[in-house]
């Protein structure tokens, strides 16, 4: 085998390999030695058929397997023997000086005809000089919970949970209604636009507006006619700004009784009494105050990290990586009806913004790649496993669906593996980093970029109205579970932002 470089350009490497036909000859002489003992040739005894016989008849199919084996074994030898380390996996041609055609040239040297050429072209991943994670310094916000904060908590459950007694009388706002409703457009129904026996407490706008207003005065018994329209930023796009009539049968009026936060009510809740229960919603908010300070100090240290490294990145990642991102935002655009000229930019100026966030999750994935490798960061199936089962719990009813899946796709299970891995380094990183304390509000804790000093002023409109993922998150996707078909879709149901 004979290895020669033909290219060697920024991060794109090209080599030709030549094996000759003796050798591959030899190959398969020898596989079909191999053979002869496993195959049974009518007029033939086992093991005595002729070689030049299993040639005649296997020749051309085992062959074919050689070859496999020889671009395998060449594609070994030229990372093994250039210290490389892949991007992607080479794109191999076979080629021949009097073959044009690759095909033409595959079958000319199964058949003996010349010797193997092999054209491979490689993308490797750029060498990374690490730099000491002790120059980065970042902060951690600190919420206390406050009594007020369990309080309107614990408010907003024992109103979810108040109960509702028969009303005799026409329905008013903060009443409950339980309806049947057919929506229609044009006189004829619309997918999605129906229900039976939906409970809707008026006055809350979980209705397209208007629809709610129309049953204050309702009894039960009535039938109504309500005429509304759909959002013009109505996330189905079939059925924004469009007008709709909805057939509504009320079949009780509901209102609401008192409900007092004290032991029955958390008994109610499964929890031995108010204390307990107290105590239950405190650790749950300290846990969501946590849970959003480490995605701001995550952000901070990405942002860090970012801003130490510039290498050359390779252009096939970076183009997967734009292409899974420009993905997401236009399926977020036409799943709220919108447009980039309604986030005030262009396909250009989105692309190019984009283009930007792709390079950086990719430039960011290569440097927590190399400082995992270097820390031996290393994710247990176990935790795979765990992700796995929690990820087949945000889809009820379909978690078998959702457990095969994962199971079946290597790259999908990937994807569930890439956040852990991200997360140990980041820990990894932190241990080693300045951090400081700084304690704030709950509203500081909780403020978009929006609202922290025009922080989102140098990034895309579009961003909005897509995948937040595609700004903050370091290391690139991998393929996601698809919704079984109807899973919890309901889009054209009247509810507002459904």
């Amino acid at each position: 085998m004979q290895v020669t470089q033909t290219l060697d350009e920024g991060l794109k490497r090209e080599f030709k390999i030549v094996v000759p036909a003796s050798d591959l000859d030899a190959r398969l002489n020898e596989r079909l030695d191999g053979l002869k003992d496993r195959v049974n040739i009518n007029g033939f005894r086992k093991g005595k058929v002729p070689l030049a016989h299993l040639k005649k008849l296997y020749g051309k199919s085992v062959m074919a397997e050689v070859l496999d084996q020889v671009v395998a074994e060449a594609n070994k030898k030229i990372v093994d023997d250039n210290g490389l380390k892949l991007a992607m996996q080479p794109k191999v041609k076979v080629t021949a000086e009097d073959e044009s055609d690759e095909q033409q040239a595959v079958l000319g040297v199964i058949e003996g005809k010349h010797d193997l050429s092999l054209s491979v072209a490689m993308e490797v991943l750029p060498k990374v000089e690490l730099k000491d994670v002790a120059e980065l310094k970042v902060e951690r916000l600190v919420t206390d919970v406050e009594d007020k904060d369990v309080e309107e908590t614990l408010d907003r459950v024992a109103s979810s949970n108040r109960p509702f007694a028969a009303k005799d009388g026409a329905a008013a706002n903060g009443d409950r209604v339980t309806i049947d409703f057919v929506g229609k457009m044009g006189g004829e129904p619309f997918e999605g636009g129906s229900a039976e026996g939906h409970q809707l407490e008026l006055g809350s706008n979980s209705f397209i507006p208007g629809f709610e207003d129309q049953l204050v005065g309702a009894k039960a018994g009535d039938e109504k006619a309500v005429t509304v329209s759909f959002p013009e930023a109505y996330p189905a796009a079939e059925l924004a700004g469009k007008e709709a009539t909805f057939d509504v049968k009320v079949h009780a009026v509901e209102t609401p009784g008192e409900v007092k936060i004290d032991d029955e009510l958390a008994k109610g809740l499964g929890f031995e009494d108010v204390a307990k229960l107290k105590d239950a919603v405190r650790e749950q908010i300290g846990t969501d105050y946590a849970r959003v300070s480490r995605q701001k100090l995550k952000r901070q240290l990405l942002d860090g990290l970012d801003a130490q490294y510039a290498f050359d990145l390779p252009p096939t990642l970076v183009e997967q990586e734009f292409d899974n991102v420009w993905r997401q935002v236009i399926a977020d655009l036409a799943r709220e009806g919108r447009t980039l000229a309604d986030e005030d930019t262009s396909e250009d100026e989105a692309k190019a913004e984009y283009r930007k966030i792709a390079e950086r999750r990719v430039r960011l994935g290569l440097v927590l790649a190399e400082i995992g490798e270097k820390h031996e960061i290393k994710v247990a199936d176990d935790e795979v496993t765990r992700a796995l089962v929690e990820r087949a719990r945000q889809y009820p009813g379909q978690e078998q669906q959702v457990w095969d899946f994962y199971r079946n796709n290597p790259e999908a299970l990937a994807e569930l593996r890439a956040p852990i891995f991200e997360d140990k380094v980041v820990d990894a990183i932190l241990e080693k980093a300045t951090v400081t304390e700084r304690k704030v509000s709950r509203d500081e804790l909780f403020a978009t970029e929006d609202d922290e000093d025009g922080a989102e002023a140098d990034k895309p409109k579009a961003k909005k109205a897509s995948s937040k993922s595609a700004k903050s998150d370091a290391a690139p996707k991998k393929a996601k579970a698809k919704k079984s078909e109807g899973a919890a879709d309901d889009k054209a149901e009247p509810e507002a932002g459904a």
